[in-house]
């Protein structure tokens, strides 16, 4: 692959930059800058900050221009996410609008549905959240038993839905049931588009380590979701959520890459100005963090492999769960490096404080290798899809 950028993309990579270092928040915290937090005003800044990127031309870069995209390439599209780790600029609120459903109602929605979705998705007028596991049905989402009656004009939804990232900011879910209960379990489901102000809707907030509720349970009690509602076709919700679930691997694939070598920068910038003399000498710690700068490059070269294979003209595939399983892992690493170099203070965080930014990554560390596909899912994905390996016994 040729490592060089183009003069077109060297001039998208500067007026990037320079935008970015005139609007990126000069109060952005830390915390701020890894997730959304569960206080008001928090939330109001980041939907303040997602209509600044929208506003600025920014939001959706890759999206088709017809849809309110920039119609940038994958390469400008990468650059686009190196400059915003680079700059320490917050994170888009609506990532799962941006990144997984705006995506696949482009692929599979109406155009009534392309018109009244895209453009609120891009402005973060609409938060979206995705209605995909269950209580049963994590890992093997074919087995879920939310269900969807056919009442004529629309369909009666009832079931619940677990780990539903930021279900109690967004006022839109892209919901997976079943709509045939005699069809075999990855067949016989429709994807639907849910107003989560619909009656019949309960969120409850699922508290965890980091004290934030990021996920969620949601209850579907007797809620009426119009059949103009539906994304695809009716049973054919499984080829829609595999889309989706392309498109995330896909999209968070090259924000994952410079995101870890964003914090990779931290960590070596925390240890030179804060670690002591004995850390910075200690020849194991030393080790550590030339294995986590390797990693961060073997990171990067394998998504400068995907992206070479999409530029061929090849659909995103099962390829993208190596980077998803490198990074998830490849980050606790660095969580708990960053952790152990701390020493006995490295035991205490309060949630207040700015600079506890590594023991509340630590804790909400724990969460990569199960959110967006388990790592034990995504090793069977790349030994049995890319690897063509026969499946186990």
């Amino acid at each position: 692959m040729d490592f060089h950028f183009t003069p077109a993309q060297e001039t998208f990579r500067q007026e990037l930059r320079t935008w970015l270092a005139a609007n990126v928040p000069h109060n952005n915290g830390p915390l701020r800058h890894l997730q959304p937090q569960a206080s008001a005003a928090d939330l109001t800044f980041l939907k303040d900050w997602q209509r600044t990127v929208y506003e600025g031309g920014w939001a959706g870069i890759s999206w088709p221009k017809e849809y309110g995209g920039r119609g940038a390439s994958l390469i400008e599209r990468m650059i686009f996410d190196e400059e915003m780790a680079h700059h320490k600029a917050p994170g888009l609120l609506n990532v799962l609008g941006l990144e997984i459903v705006g995506p696949t109602i482009i692929v599979y929605g109406t155009e009534e549905q392309k018109k009244k979705h895209l453009a609120a998705i891009l402005s973060g007028a609409d938060i979206w959240s995705q209605g995909y596991s269950e209580p049963n049905s994590g890992s093997d989402l074919g087995s879920l038993q939310t269900r969807a009656v056919d009442q004529g004009d629309y369909f009666l939804v009832n079931g619940q839905k677990v780990w539903t990232s930021l279900a109690r900011y967004a006022n839109w879910c892209l919901l997976l049931v079943r709509t045939d209960p005699d069809a075999p379990k990855h067949q016989g489901l429709s994807a639907l588009l849910v107003d989560m102000k619909s009656p019949g809707i309960t969120i409850e907030p699922l508290r965890t380590m980091t004290g934030e509720s990021e996920f969620n349970e949601v209850f579907f009690e007797n809620v009426q979701v119009p059949k103009a509602n539906i994304l695809g076709e009716v049973n054919q919700g499984w080829k829609v959520i595999i889309t989706s679930l392309m498109f995330e691997r896909q999209g968070l694939g090259f924000y994952f890459t410079f995101a870890q070598k964003r914090t990779y920068e931290d960590l070596r910038t925390w240890l030179c100005d804060f670690g002591s003399a004995s850390g910075r000498t200690d020849r194991r710690l030393r080790q550590k963090m030339a294995q986590a700068y390797i990693d961060c490059e073997v990171l990067k070269l394998n998504n400068y492999r995907a992206l070479t294979r999409l530029l061929r003209g090849n659909p995103a595939g099962p390829e993208g769960s190596i980077a998803k399983l490198h990074w998830a892992e490849t980050n606790q690493r660095m969580q708990d490096l960053a952790v152990e170099m701390q020493g006995t203070a490295g035991q205490l965080y309060d949630e207040a404080e700015a600079e506890h930014y590594w023991q509340y990554g630590f804790l909400r560390a724990r969460a990569n290798t199960i959110e967006g596909g388990t790592s034990e899912i995504l090793r069977n994905i790349i030994a049995e899809r890319v690897l063509q390996l026969p499946k186990g016994r």
